[in-house]
């Protein structure tokens, strides 16, 4: 590394000079070692010297000597180094050079019989900015093309699912309430009330140009429906947590004490036996730590989980109703047509209907989201909910008749095995769902109060945290699936189906026409229900004159 010091200093002018180079001449002489040079040369002769002689030597262009200083071509791009950097990172330091032994340098000889050889330094220290944003760039987030989609059939499941849920199992205490005849053209309407709203919100958007319910909602109305939006929505997925741990201390402590009739004399794991013991042990041990996951997709496998069990329940109550004792089974007589506990069946069958909150996310996973493919899959979705619902409800309503329960698994006896194992599905079925609903209470609440902030590990913990224990400590104070359904089905599901969508829709619709006239009509159907019900229900929960459910 010194003799190229020393070759530096004594020839700087064209160490200096030299780096203005051409990009054809870099092309064909920025080689990295000798081998890769060629017998012959197109460098140009200059007096005194023969192209193809073997009496002089060949100088290169970069050799020739320059009066003045002048460059051999003013408009050649030039590469000049940093005079900043040259004096920090020059001679004195050190730097790494390499050495450019084409054909044309090993042939130069300068005056004093030493070989002329280019040098120039290294390109080092320099960092390429694409690399560290390639690591943090997603695809999905920026192009439309890579987010993930999926066909009718996907879709179809997915909006089946979210209606398929834990509604399902009351779908017979909304035929106690309603009575036969009444509750089966109520859950029929309902359906199609249902399938018209799911596909006025996709409407809505367009409309409106917003990408989400809640941004159609504050597009509407600002801030009075932000808030009107966001209170119905964590209002529905809190309910959905407190049903999921009733359903679990329901089921699971049953289906422990049929299989273990030993565990109620240990000590300890006479806990597995006790309703409010399991609740406490299995939600804040299972539930609660699959809550604390930020990313929801990790519980994307509770979906098809969830479908499996809702298929096992409605074969179990279908088969198994024949097999029933008559000492269970109840009358029918009084309640074929209707009665009238009308008002609360709309607030069950609504609970379960309600997914109004995925509609856009199921838009816009299609492959190619239009309003008339979207509303294929919601009329598909619809239609065989209401398949599976009335099923369900005309199989648990003509085998108990005015003992049905808001959890028709409890009319069963607990000795049953096929009854015991949809209990088992359905119960550990809630554990892993009960976090999604978490999910949607805390983003709501992020969403409001913290929508400009980033993530925060303690809020975050501090909001789930609050939200299970929340749950849990209300649903031990009842044993009354049917109560919960009807109080927040009232609420929260009829604002969600009924009132905002269509309310929207009149707002973004200038012209009155027959579709706007059935929003005005949906909409007074929908507060009309939310007030009696919710009168209704709260009256009940504080007289105490509804029917008393034993706690098993």
């Amino acid at each position: 590394m010194s003799e190229s010091r020393q070759l530096l200093h004594e020839h700087n002018s064209d160490s200096e000079d030299d780096l203005a180079f051409s990009p054809k001449a870099g092309s064909r002489h920025l080689s990295p070692s000798p081998s890769s040079s060629r017998a012959t040369s197109t460098s140009p002769a200059y007096p005194g010297t023969r192209p193809n002689g073997n009496s002089f030597k060949r100088q290169s262009s970069f050799a020739h000597p320059r009066p003045d200083g002048t460059p051999r071509t003013p408009n050649r791009v030039r590469f000049e180094e940093d005079p900043v950097r040259r004096s920090m990172n020059g001679h004195a330091q050190g730097a790494e050079w390499i050495e450019l032994e084409g054909e044309d340098y090993l042939e130069g000889h300068g005056d004093d019989g030493r070989e002329r050889v280019q040098r120039l330094p290294l390109l080092t220290g320099i960092e390429a900015p694409s690399v560290t944003v390639a690591a943090d760039f997603d695809p999905e987030d920026h192009l439309e093309s890579a987010k993930p989609r999926s066909g009718m059939r996907n879709s179809f499941m997915n909006m089946a699912n979210s209606i398929i849920g834990a509604g399902i199992i009351g779908q017979p205490y909304a035929f106690k309430n309603a009575g036969l005849l009444a509750g089966t053209v109520l859950l029929i309407g309902l359906t199609v009330v249902v399938d018209w709203t799911v596909c006025l919100i996709v409407i809505n958007s367009k409309l409106s140009g917003t990408d989400s319910f809640q941004a159609t909602v504050q597009h509407c109305f600002g801030k009075s429906g932000l808030v009107a939006i966001s209170i119905a929505q964590w209002l529905f997925a809190f309910g959905g947590m407190m049903a999921f741990c009733v359903i679990i201390g329901d089921t699971i402590p049953q289906v422990m004490d049929h299989m273990f009739p030993s565990l109620e004399d240990m000590s300890f794991l006479w806990l597995l036996t006790n309703r409010r013991a399991v609740m406490v042990l299995f939600v804040l041990g299972i539930s609660y730590p699959l809550s604390l996951y930020r990313d929801i997709a990790k519980l994307a496998k509770a979906s098809g989980f969830a479908l499996v069990s809702m298929i096992v329940i409605i074969i179990t109550v279908v088969t198994q109703a024949f097999r029933v004792p008559a000492e269970s089974k109840g009358q029918l007589r009084g309640s074929l047509i209707i009665n009238d506990g009308i008002f609360e069946a709309i607030g069950v069958i609504s609970f379960a209907f309600v997914c109004h909150h995925n509609s856009l996310l199921i838009y816009g996973s299609l492959r190619k989201p239009t309003i008339d493919r979207f509303s294929r899959v919601t009329h598909y979705s619809t239609g065989i909910s209401l398949v599976a619902c009335l099923v369900m409800a005309l199989s648990g309503y003509l085998t108990f008749g005015d003992k049905t329960l808001g959890n028709v698994l409890n009319n069963f006896p607990q000795d049953n095995l096929m009854v015991n194992i949809a209990r088992l599905f359905f119960g550990l079925n809630m554990l892993t769902t009960l976090p999604l609903e978490a999910f949607v209470c805390r983003e709501v609440m992020n969403e409001y109060w913290f929508a400009d902030e980033p993530y925060h590990p303690n809020r975050h913990i501090i909001f789930t945290t609050s939200l299970v224990i929340s749950a849990l400590t209300l649903s031990l104070m009842t044993c009354d699936l049917g109560v919960v359904f009807e109080l927040f089905g009232a609420t929260s599901a009829c604002a969600l189906a009924f009132i905002l969508p269509p309310l929207c829709f009149i707002k973004l619709t200038k012209k009155r026409n027959a579709q706007t006239y059935l929003a005005m009509g949906v909409v007074a159907f929908g507060c009309t229900v939310l007030v009696i019900s919710m009168i209704k229900t709260t009256t009940k929960l504080a007289m105490g004159t509804g029917e008393p459910v034993k706690c098993s």
